[in-house]
């Protein structure tokens, strides 16, 4: 291997990094704040890019329906709880929480689509439409089990995902899409080292959105209270911190996260319906490596799966996945030593 060779996989590698950095954060939040493995992240960015090549194409987004399908279901299990409880003067403000406000983004899709429209307005266009779906998702999934295992919560996170991925064949088709370059041309690193602006373009959005996710946590209220709410679920509570609120707004922001995901690498990989799963584990890889609790560390584990994945694919392309789930082993010896093990046999705590 020559120098060149090097640092052109390593560019790659801190491209992919950018990918896994954005979606290792979400699973962390998500499993800090709700203890839920958020398995599907892979599929939100998969409906993601091929929202925006369906916009690009001019075609009708079915993420439209899909949304309405699930903005449907939730009003009606809403409704039906809100009835057998009695609670008739909530049915308002579910119907609109639920039922009205996630169908507000398709609006203005519907209206657009199947028109010539800039990069920017669909790519906009394209993150407002999967921004309801984790949200809805989970009223529907997780919060009638909110208070059972984190063993659970995996298994449903399980199903959701296969879920998912039928449903994308259900709306979108096998067909594969990639969609078009953001930037176009290469600029000149070092001497005779020229890289694609379309990278550069994913890393410093990735590190934008890091540094801006950061500061969200560290400086705005509602960031503290998604940190209260990670640090301790019934602290917060007694304080007046909502979980239901806090875990509404996490899934808010992870719907979010996994719509930059797929914007960002749709340009540069072929997405299909079921591409979903193997962005959401190597993402997972990097959140253990992280311990599903720490940013900083989940930020390295990126880094390391990316750069590990393009080596890898350099040596041996048809064992690159391997390689990069081989990081598991060690990573979880690794937390298992510095772990504290409670011999007591206690139930973990439920809120």
């Amino acid at each position: 291997m020559t120098w060149d060779i090097a640092l052109i996989l390593s560019v790659d590698g801190l491209a992919g990094a950018a990918i896994y950095l954005l979606a290792g954060l979400g699973l962390v939040l998500v499993f800090s704040v709700t203890r839920v493995i958020f398995v599907p992240f892979g599929d939100i960015a998969v409906f993601s890019a091929l929202t925006l090549a369906y916009l690009e194409a001019q075609r009708f987004p079915p993420t439209i329906g899909l949304v309405a399908v699930l903005a449907g279901l939730t009003v009606a299990k809403e409704v039906v709880t809100l009835i057998r409880r009695g609670q008739f003067r909530e049915l308002p403000r579910a119907v609109l929480g639920w039922g009205i406000l996630p169908m507000v983004p398709c609006l203005p899709a519907f209206l657009l689509a199947g028109r010539e429209l800039p990069a920017l307005v669909a790519i906009g266009l394209a993150l407002i439409l999967v921004v309801p779906i984790v949200p809805l998702l989970a009223r529907l999934v997780f919060h009638p089990i909110s208070h059972a295992s984190t063993l659970v919560l995996l298994i449903a996170a399980l199903v959701l995902h296969f879920l998912l991925s039928g449903l994308g064949l259900l709306f979108f088709g096998p067909e594969g899409f990639r969609t078009q370059p953001f930037l176009n041309g290469m600029v000149e690193l070092l001497p005779g080292f020229r890289v694609s602006l379309q990278v550069l373009l994913m890393v410093g959005t990735s590190l934008a959105l890091a540094a801006l996710f950061f500061l969200a946590f560290e400086r705005t209220l509602v960031g503290k209270a998604l940190r209260a709410t990670a640090v301790n679920r019934v602290g917060a509570q007694l304080v007046g911190i909502r979980p239901a609120t806090t875990a509404t707004l996490t899934y808010t922001v992870v719907s979010l996260l996994a719509g930059f995901v797929g914007i960002l690498i749709a340009p540069s990989t072929t997405m299909y319906y079921d591409s979903g799963l193997i962005i959401g584990l190597k993402a997972f890889v990097a959140a253990i490596i992280g311990g599903l609790s720490s940013y900083p560390l989940t930020a390295l584990g990126a880094i390391a799966v990316g750069m590990l994945e393009s080596f890898a694919s350099f040596w041996n392309g048809a064992m690159k996945d391997v390689i990069v789930f081989s990081l598991l082993i060690p990573a979880l010896l690794v937390r298992s030593h510095f772990s504290n093990h409670s011999d007591d046999g206690s139930d973990e705590e439920e809120v």
